[in-house]
């Protein structure tokens, strides 16, 4: 008698069909335009790919590796989910480095989680359901789940399935813009190239003899005064480098309902050197990328945080080593743990004399991450009080951190009551937070002038990367920030943090608007305080004494993607049909970079982690000054 055809004597059709669900679910929040037809040819022919290979080799326990391969995948399909809610990127296997992090700002990951990024989890516990009733195996043992297809015709499927994978990779393997590459090979063979293409591709390592300050120079299209401005205006002073958390420029000025959000940054801005043109040059390691950025001068590696990279292995210039070297004590202040980012590593290879970390400020006071704000400012300015009366000028970095993703503040912290509107969502929390961060910074400042510290000291207060990525906002919240920033928000918004200066010894106060970012600020400050930087190789720039700049973003954005005088460019699948977006209004425009530029920036990039590679490790440099 023929057996009748039933489904669940197919797996393989029921596993992919499944699958194929939980891919719509994630091209749905990837892609701007959401499932499509091209999706079936990309993601189907990985499932039969996988399905095949377990039908062709399993005799037992079929139902089993089916369900392990399911749930294996469904994992994919919900990293690159919740890392692209954040980033704004395809996950790849580099992020697994980073996986202990998840646990450490939980509540900062579980903010990400849509509800219904759990629906392509749901078949897994109806299975394992199944699993646990060996009555219902038994069934789906009779109608067949372990009997071997036709050997020929499932030789054929995965051939076929196979080649359909190679050929939705091949053609895409040279795009720049890792987001369409994801999308024209799919989401899973695009995880697997990015395997192979990382072990077969070697990044090329330029000769340390062909790197030096002339030729980054040259490629950003800079001349170095020989008597630049403002040289020693402020020359012996101590350097004080205060990094504020998630802090974006749209900030500033900022009133809601006659309340001024950042009332006290808004008085800095309006006295002091104000930046209005900077972005950040941070990587997935955010706050501790920003640290190691502005206290190197460099850029950071490409597919993982420079602090936990081996970069920490290496002997790095610093703004630390060059400070020391011309006389001042160093210290860095911030209430979270040192081992947190590997900021023990960090400190170590920069050169910090001294750092102060959750050890020193306890738990009291908590907020994200450690103590609050007011915990840091307070008992950071006797500390900074100590250095000063010392014989030595100081520098000192200040991380602040409790305006933190996602910014969960206890309601006895509000300073301001936000409409309605605002409440509950990720942009009211963000306000709050900031004007929380705000008010502590003005009981810092309150701390530095009662203690001499303000007119003896260089100050410079930056965002240290951004806090409402365009990627995590609903519909709603985008029409918040259309309302705060009076146009649709964009990446040049995202991206766009304050630098301000206090420099007693200079003429203030001024707006500078050409573009910066976190890499000029070693060369900018220096240059107040009469250190030069000749003979230390600094990718940034002195914004003081330059007006043109070249940017690159290594995160966040698809590589390739940079930041020129007018415009900000994001690569598409090459350099002729990527995107600039006008840095004033963040308007889509014509003719805003050159493929000279592109091409430069890639250059800097390679350099830098070229000049890296090649210093002497740690060990044997420390060995050598014994």
């Amino acid at each position: 008698m023929k057996q009748r055809f039933d489904i669940r004597n197919k797996p393989i059709l029921v596993f992919s069909f499944i699958l194929l669900l939980k891919s719509a679910v994630a091209w749905f929040v990837v892609f701007s335009d959401g499932p499509t037809w091209s999706m079936l040819l990309t993601e189907i022919p990985f499932f039969i790919v996988v399905f095949g290979l377990i039908e062709w080799m399993a005799s037992k326990r079929k139902f089993l590796y089916y369900m392990i391969a399911n749930l294996f995948i469904t994992l994919i399909y919900f990293a690159v989910l919740m890392y692209y809610k954040y980033y704004g990127v395809i996950v790849t296997y580099h992020a697994l480095e980073q996986a202990g992090k998840v646990t450490q700002v939980g509540e900062s990951t579980y903010s990400l989680l849509d509800p219904y990024y759990l629906f392509i989890f749901v078949d897994i516990v109806v299975f394992m359901c199944y699993m646990f009733r060996p009555k219902y195996i038994a069934t789906w043992k009779e109608r067949g789940i372990n009997r071997h297809m036709n050997r020929p015709a499932l030789f054929g499927i995965i051939s076929i399935s196979f080649a359909l994978c190679m050929f939705n990779i091949w053609p895409n393997h040279a795009s720049m813009n890792e987001n369409k590459k994801a999308e024209s090979m799919g989401l899973l063979s695009y995880e697997v190239y990015t395997i192979f293409a990382d072990s077969t591709e070697d990044e090329e390592i330029i000769d340390s003899k062909d790197i030096s300050q002339s030729s980054v120079n040259e490629l950003k299209g800079i001349t170095e005064p020989e008597s630049p401005l403002y040289w020693e205006a402020d020359k012996g002073k101590n350097l004080i480098i205060v990094q504020m958390e998630s802090f974006q420029n749209f900030l500033i000025g900022l009133t809601i309902d006659g309340q001024e959000i950042t009332p006290n940054m808004n008085k800095l801005v309006k006295n002091e050197y104000y930046f209005d043109n900077f972005y950040s040059n941070a990587g997935q390691g955010t706050t501790s990328d920003a640290e190691f950025v502005v206290n190197t001068s460099l850029y950071v590696p490409h597919h993982e945080a420079a602090t936990s990279s081996k970069y920490m292995d290496k002997a790095l210039p610093s703004l630390p080593k060059l400070m020391q070297a011309n006389g001042y004590q160093t210290a860095t202040f911030h209430t979270n743990s040192v081992e947190f980012w590997n900021r023990v590593a960090l400190y170590k290879a920069i050169g910090f004399d001294k750092y102060y970390d959750q050890s020193f400020y306890g738990d009291d006071d908590h907020i994200a991450f450690g103590s609050s704000d007011e915990v840091l400012f307070a008992k950071t300015v006797p500390e900074l009080a100590k250095l000063d009366a010392q014989a030595d000028p100081f520098y000192a970095m200040v991380i602040s951190m409790s305006a933190h993703h996602p910014y969960r503040l206890p309601e006895s912290k509000f300073k301001i009551k936000l409409p309605e509107r605002y409440e509950g969502t990720l942009v009211g929390d963000y306000i709050q937070a900031q004007n929380y961060a705000d008010y502590a910074m003005g009981q810092f400042l309150d701390g530095l002038k009662s203690n001499g510290l303000w007119d003896d000291s260089v100050i410079a207060f930056y965002g240290d990367h951004q806090g409402l990525p365009l990627y995590s906002l609903s519909g709603d919240e985008k029409d918040l920030m259309k309302e705060m920033v009076g146009r649709e928000y964009g990446y040049t918004d995202m991206f766009n943090i304050p630098f301000v200066v206090h420099a007693p010894g200079a003429v203030q106060p001024a707006v500078f608007s050409q573009t910066g970012g976190h890499i000029d600020i070693l060369p900018t400050v220096a240059n107040l305080l009469g250190i030069s930087v000749k003979d230390q190789l600094h990718f940034g720039e002195d914004l003081l004494n330059q007006h043109t700049n070249l940017l690159p973003i290594r995160h966040f954005l698809p590589s390739g993607s940079f930041v020129n005088d007018t415009s900000m460019y994001l690569t598409g699948v090459s350099y002729e049909d990527g995107t600039n977006y006008n840095l004033i209004d963040n308007s889509i425009t014509k003719g805003g970079s050159t493929e000279a530029q592109f091409n430069a920036v890639d250059r800097l990039l390679n350099m830098s982690n070229s000049y890296i590679l090649q210093l002497p490790d740690l060990a044997k440099d420390e060995a050598k000054d014994k």
